[in-house]
């Protein structure tokens, strides 16, 4: 398995951990005062969103040239560390 090959795998694999993240905070805003659910729904669909725009970068990795994955890999992190902060932040607004 190339180099690549396995950057994608470890990163899919990452990306499912995220999906059950955002299922367990989705699970948690049944269980917030109704005034803040709407927003609650809001940032987990930004999350959502976020978490698509991360896995595009990462099929269009896996689907690069040899000469060209190196610079994607840039992008698919970039977008890994803003979904990772977004990720933070809904889950400190799901604990108040």
């Amino acid at each position: 398995m190339s180099t690549r090959d396995e950057y994608v795998q470890k990163m899919h694999e990452l990306l499912h951990k995220l999906d059950a993240e955002i299922d367990t905070l989705a699970a948690r805003t049944g269980q917030v005062e109704a005034d803040v659910r709407d927003e609650y729904h809001k940032q987990l669909a930004q999350l959502r969103t976020r978490r698509d725009e991360a896995r595009a970068k990462l099929d269009a990795l896996r689907d690069a040239g040899d000469g060209a994955w190196q610079d994607l890999k840039a992008g698919v992190e970039l977008a890994w560390e803003a979904l990772g902060e977004a990720v933070n932040s809904a889950r400190s607004r799901l604990k108040k």
